[in-house]
């Protein structure tokens, strides 16, 4: 016998017992903490990755009007043309 079969075995006898296990009684107001803990935190990071996504996306908009690297840059392998 397996390891599963002996799981599903133990499943099957607490199945078949007929009474259904006891629940502790503050189950259900536990569940609601930790999810409402959650739920917070995972709308924090939520906020937090937009906000990091914001601020990347103005630092490259400064940048990019700053530096402006669509324009070509100045030829340097010709002297310029001084003294005609």
């Amino acid at each position: 016998m397996n390891q599963f079969d002996r799981k599903e075995n133990a499943v099957r006898r607490l199945l078949d017992d007929g009474t259904p296990p006891s629940v502790p009684p503050d189950l259900y107001e536990e569940a609601v903490r930790r999810g409402g803990r959650m739920l917070r935190r995972r709308r924090a990071l939520r906020r937090l990755l937009w906000l990091l996504l914001l601020v990347a996306a103005i630092a490259f908009v400064v940048w990019a009007s700053v530096e402006q690297p669509w324009v070509e840059p100045p030829s340097e392998t010709t002297p310029p043309l001084t003294g005609w």
